[in-house]
């Protein structure tokens, strides 16, 4: 089983509804062979919100209490992120998934890139450092 960021087959999840549209996930979803997931709406968070980034540092940092997830208007919505993060971390395990499939950039799902504002950086999201830590195969998507 593979746990898919929902915004690549096409579910309005991002934080301004926009999403890529890729062919191959939607089969693999069709064909039961992978499960949609949004950590953000599971973490409470509304569709749309406003973007948010990591504050300092990456994922890691977030999940050990050394920095915070912030929102363009200002408001800490670190709880919400991580909330949504382990959810989906135990719908993994709960499925026994062993590959997540995830977007670039995001604060949440990043493998290689996250964002602070507008700017492209180094470093893992907070849900594909918690998935990283136990043993998942992850795949980066722009």
């Amino acid at each position: 089983m593979i746990i898919i960021s929902a915004c690549l087959i096409g579910l309005p999840t991002r934080y301004d509804l926009e999403n890529t549209t890729y062919p191959q996930f939607i089969e693999l979803v069709k064909k039961g062979h992978a499960i949609p997931v949004c950590p953000e709406q599971l973490g409470g968070l509304p569709t749309p919100r406003p973007p948010a980034t990591i504050e300092q540092g990456e994922g890691g940092d977030v999940v050990k209490g050394l920095s915070k997830i912030i929102s363009s208007e200002g408001i800490d919505v670190t709880e919400n992120f991580l909330k949504g993060a382990y959810a989906v971390l135990d719908i993994a395990k709960l499925v026994s998934a062993e590959e997540a499939i995830l977007k670039e950039c995001s604060p949440s799902c990043g493998i290689h890139y996250t964002n602070r504002g507008f700017e492209r950086i180094k470093g893992m999201g907070i849900l594909a450092y918690l998935l990283s830590l136990n043993g998942f195969k992850l795949r980066g998507v722009e």
